[in-house]
């Protein structure tokens, strides 16, 4: 069960809201400890939320709370103190999935990359299929993944999509989520699925796989667009160039391209149902050659 707290409670918590973790669509993150001094916690204070009213809003908290699985970060608590809305989470000792990816020395092992593209499949697969309630996130990217003291991925910020209002978004009004991530679909008016956030999810299974964001200026021409360059090496057979002066596993390279180009079709019914990507990634079921993405 969730428990509800006092705002005088959190800003204690977190020693007056001082040790900020991130930032987000949502609001900000602060690190904090519980009374008893055993339990860290990152405290999100809720920003351009939806001024609903109390009953819907722990409501949704509770449909938040029910979830559980072990690549979603846990939901402990919230605050509903006035205007302060305010959400208590597990904490995370090793950050976002973008840190891991792109601003650590250490980058992570292939092996690392594909037990995180599975951890983080299997944690779509349970908000679209394993819930009481279908939850379609709207922003997966690796800064909404976060790591444990294992290295295991962990979706954050999942069922929030609705508090969000409709006009606070990254890039356009009416779209949830970030430019680069977004599907094609929210920019056409058509009806938003789960296959929005397979979409998602396949730009970022790329960027797993070649360890560099989906776009990047600084890198050679024919590199800048990631999903381009890949479906070009792919397409050449030149799978390498993907993962330069890396250990790999031929096969499950192949395998994980294949599926991250399927994902990120522009067409949704032409993308799997993300239970369907997991058995891929697993290997289980065969991949067929992707068409071009655009």
């Amino acid at each position: 069960t969730l428990r509800s707290y006092t705002y005088a409670e959190l800003e204690k918590a977190t020693n007056g809201f001082l040790n900020e973790l991130g930032r987000g669509a949502f609001g900000t993150v602060f690190k904090g400890v519980m009374p008893n001094g055993r339990r860290v916690v990152a405290v999100k204070r809720l920003e351009n939320v939806v001024a609903e009213g109390e009953r819907e809003f722990r409501n949704e908290m509770k449909a938040i709370g029910r979830t559980c699985h072990k690549n979603l970060v846990k939901l402990y608590g919230y605050c509903h103190d006035g205007n302060n809305r305010l959400l208590v989470y597990e904490y995370m000792s090793n950050g976002s999935l973008a840190k891991f990816l792109f601003e650590f020395e250490r980058k992570p092992s292939w092996e690392e990359k594909t037990r995180i593209a599975l951890n983080v499949a299997r944690g779509i697969l349970y908000l679209h299929e394993e819930c009481e309630t279908q939850i379609i996130h709207c922003d997966i990217k690796p800064e909404n993944i976060l790591m444990d003291e294992q290295k295991c991925a962990k979706i954050a910020d999942f069922g929030l999509a609705k508090l969000l209002m409709p006009n606070q978004t990254r890039t356009y009004t009416g779209i949830r989520g970030t430019r680069g991530y977004v599907a094609p679909e929210w920019h056409g008016n058509w009806p938003i699925t789960a296959k929005a956030d397979v979409y998602s999810f396949g730009i970022m299974l790329l960027e797993i796989i070649c360890g560099q964001r989906h776009v990047d200026m600084d890198l050679p021409e024919d590199e800048v667009f990631l999903a381009n360059w890949v479906y070009d090496c792919f397409q050449a057979g030149e799978l390498d160039e993907l993962v330069r002066d890396e250990e790999v596993d031929r096969n499950r390279l192949e395998r994980m391209v294949r599926v991250g180009l399927w994902c990120i079709q522009d067409e949704p019914s032409l993308r799997p149902p993300i239970k369907k990507v997991v058995l891929m990634l697993e290997g289980t079921v065969e991949i067929p050659a992707p068409p071009s993405p655009t």
